[in-house]
């Protein structure tokens, strides 16, 4: 029991404020418990077929192949993909999680994988754009110049600092997903 309270802490206390609102509040409390499930409801409509094709992707794709694109010895192709896929990524950022966690299931490397994910949330197509059209392409070119190398350093600096038991904990994790 203490685990399960543990690990849904957070859900437990919104249904803890939400019935509180509604025990002194009921007005108020009826608008938070509309409120809190359509919310839910969105999210779980919004999840469930990004991890239809999380699991899709972990099912069709090999391990080899994905080794040979991403893995430790891709080198600067490897690290090449992981930049595209993260920048046509359409994937809520909530979403990127259980990307990143097949890729390193299927072994993929670790400092590509963080290229993906920085790569994702920091320069997206629709991103890009819409930083063109409202501070301009001078500011969006000097920003995505500097992110990149950001991304690279921050990637290539982690995987550098990681211990090789670090590293199999990682993708040992990676794999009871």
């Amino acid at each position: 029991m203490k685990k399960t309270v543990k690990k849904y802490w957070f859900l437990l206390a919104v249904v803890i404020v939400n019935l509180f609102v509604l025990l002194f509040y009921p007005q108020k409390g009826i608008t938070a418990l509309h409120f809190t499930g359509k919310n839910c409801l969105n999210f779980l409509f919004m999840l469930m077929p990004i991890f239809i094709c999380v699991n899709l992707m972990d099912v069709w794709i090999e391990r080899d192949i994905m080794i040979k694109v991403i893995g430790k010895k891709s080198g600067f192709k490897g690290v090449l993909v992981a930049l595209l896929l993260g920048v046509v990524t359409a994937i809520p950022l909530y979403a990127l999680l259980p990307v990143a966690g097949v890729l390193l299931k299927k072994g993929g490397r670790i400092s590509n994988i963080l290229i993906f994910l920085g790569a994702s949330t920091s320069f997206r197509i629709p991103l890009l754009l819409f930083e063109i059209s409202s501070l301009g392409w001078q500011f969006t070119f000097v920003r995505f110049g500097v992110n990149i190398i950001v991304i690279f350093a921050i990637a290539f600096i982690i995987e550098k600092i990681l211990s090789e038991k670090d590293k199999k904990t990682i993708y040992e994790n990676a794999d009871n997903l």
